[in-house]
């Protein structure tokens, strides 16, 4: 995926970008020139629009997802009605009510005729008041289902194949769009165990934001599928060796009221009920755990995991099921073989079983969730016991380079949690057509890791094709000065207007000093209150104090500056004209 151009035409922009704001991020020229994997690095002072940006691009691959899948599946409690569900999402929540989206996105080989381009051209309009509507400018160029019309087949690789958010910080608005999508997985879920229907094991959407609920699932799928070459990255700076030992518990049932059992009708045999008590209890495994009674060719994921595990225990008293996992090439080719030879694939399955985890929100929750442009979500949705969880991964032991023993994943540094995951997301896509928007993936680094965090993405993405399209927010000035001028945004906002320039110099190999002056806007090499001391000195010196005595206190409590320098140069060259 390349982006192209972006515009805001909702008359009330969208959070701080401003009604026409309009971007346009690769010319002519520089799609000549592209050669392969770039991330577009967005940079600026705090409050100037960089998240905003990926925000909008999270809001519209939401909107198109949530009519991609409403031909499929969408809970009652999403879907707008004035009378019936007034809370319900609607046109215009947390999303821009107009824009205009252009991209380029590789077309599959079956697609294209010989001469055909790689890229179709996509083009995305949002009118007030109606739905998005897509179009294919190129399409005559490529083999088409029906040339006046794009079909079902064309729509699945017309948009990106993943949309995956991460953010460090506490920007959660970013995530408010893919937390919509996680209540809409579970509803899926949901609706096919209530109605006994079949379900596919994996998520219908294809929005996922990467939190630290899903870091450990990440980390895994990587060291069970990728070889040593690939887990390069995660060797060099955090120094794993590799995967020991881990468990999952599974918790299979959950206590219902009777109103909810109701619903699941007195046949359906993920229900039950206690004899003595009168509690009502689902089976939340039914559709994804294999039993006596199931047929020979259902093989849902847990049934899967089960295989791989090298024991397993099932505590009747909770009906819950441990599976644990003692790791060799033996226990790496058994997840192989089992799910389908990819990474994606495993983590899909986690996917699903982790998204249980939010069966205890109620649909007034939801529907609140549905409609908002504002909720920070982890304020608003509860957070579990690990009891209470329906998933969870414990006892997850790795080997570090740096350790004669093995260590627990939880002892690991808030930096090096955070370099695992965000290039873990990576190596995990890396072979998808997909939009990666990184809000601020490095603030837990120390300045070596951020020098080299570009380089470690352009590991991450070695031997891939270049479908997929990254943004990453940052204040680090070592990723602009790793980026060509034209992958740096900077971005600035004044009197409510925000604008967006790439840097007038060269910032690949540029010096931090040179970029943190123009790009940060940061004139002073020291800190403030280092700034503040050599002021006064500079008072002093100025107000006629001995010049000499001056330039002994420099020296003694200032450490090495261009300011430093710059002061006793302007002392000494007073002394030399006295004289």
């Amino acid at each position: 995926m390349k982006l192209l151009r972006l515009k805001i035409t909702n008359p009330n922009g969208f959070r701080s970008l401003q009604a026409g704001f309009e971007h346009h991020f690769r010319t002519e020229w520089s799609l000549q020139q592209d050669d392969g994997f770039a991330p577009f690095v967005c940079a600026g002072p705090n409050g100037s629009g960089k998240s905003n940006l990926l925000e909008v691009l999270a809001a519209i691959f939401f909107q198109l997802e949530v009519l991609r899948v409403r031909r499929s599946f969408l809970p009652e409690s999403f879907l707008f009605d004035e009378e019936d569900n007034p809370h319900g999402f609607k046109d215009g929540d947390g999303s821009p009510n107009g824009f205009e989206l252009e991209y380029l996105i590789r077309v599959p080989g079956e697609f294209r005729k010989p001469e055909s381009p790689e890229f179709a051209k996509v083009k995305i309009i949002k009118e007030i008041g109606r739905s998005p509507q897509l179009t294919w400018l190129n399409q005559a160029d490529f083999k088409s289902d029906n040339p006046d019309a794009i079909s079902e087949r064309e729509r699945d690789f017309l948009l990106p194949r993943y949309v995956l958010g991460y953010s460090s910080g506490e920007n959660e608005i970013l995530s408010l769009p893919f937390f919509k999508m996680r209540f809409i997985q579970f509803d899926e879920y949901w609706h096919a165990l209530k109605n006994q229907l079949s379900y596919p094991g994996r998520p219908e959407t294809r929005l996922a934001y990467l939190d630290s609920g899903f870091s450990q699932a990440i980390l895994l799928c990587n060291l069970l599928f990728q070889d040593d070459d690939t887990l390069k990255p995660f060797r060099q700076d955090v120094g794993i060796e590799k995967l020991k030992e881990f468990r999952i518990i599974i918790k299979r049932s959950i206590d219902v009221s009777a109103e909810v059992a109701e619903g699941f009708g007195t046949d359906n045999p993920a229900l039950s009920r206690e004899a003595e008590t009168g509690i009502y209890r689902v089976n939340l495994m039914k559709l994804l755990e294999a039993d006596k009674s199931s047929a020979d060719n259902f093989d849902p994921i847990v049934t899967r995991l089960k295989r791989c595990a090298t024991c397993s225990f099932d505590d009747e008293s909770t009906d819950t099921l441990y599976l644990d996992y003692f790791v060799d090439e033996v226990t790496k080719e058994a997840f192989r073989e089992n799910f389908d030879q990819s990474p994606v694939v495993l983590f899909q399955a986690l996917q699903v079983l982790l998204t249980l985890n939010l069966y205890s929100v109620s649909d007034v929750l939801k529907s609140e969730l549905y409609h908002s442009d504002s909720l920070y979500v982890t304020e608003t949705v509860p957070t579990l016991a690990s009891d209470q969880r329906i998933m969870r991964i414990k006892n997850f032991w790795i080997r570090k380079t740096d350790t004669e023993t093995p260590v627990l994943l939880k002892s690991l540094s808030d930096g090096e949690h955070q370099l695992l995951h965000s290039l873990g997301l990576c190596l995990l896509f890396k072979n998808t057509n997909s939009l990666f928007l990184l809000d601020e993936p490095e603030t837990h680094f120390n300045p070596d890791w951020r020098s080299n965090f570009v380089t470690r993405l352009h590991q991450c993405f070695k031997g891939s094709d270049d479908s997929h399209e990254m943004l990453v927010t940052t204040h680090t000035p070592f990723l602009i000065s790793d980026s060509k001028p034209d992958k740096v945004l900077v971005f600035k906002k004044a009197d409510g207007v925000v604008t967006v320039t790439t840097p007038e110099y060269n910032t690949l190999g540029a010096s931090i000093n040179k970029i943190t002056m123009n790009t940060f806007g940061k004139r002073e090499t020291i800190g403030g209150h280092a700034q503040s001391i050599l002021e006064d000195l500079r008072r002093r010196f100025e107000t006629g104090e001995d010049k000499e005595k001056l330039i002994e206190e420099i020296n003694r409590k200032l450490g090495d500056s261009v300011e430093k320098v710059l002061l006793i140069k302007t002392i000494m060259d007073s002394m030399e004209a006295q004289d």
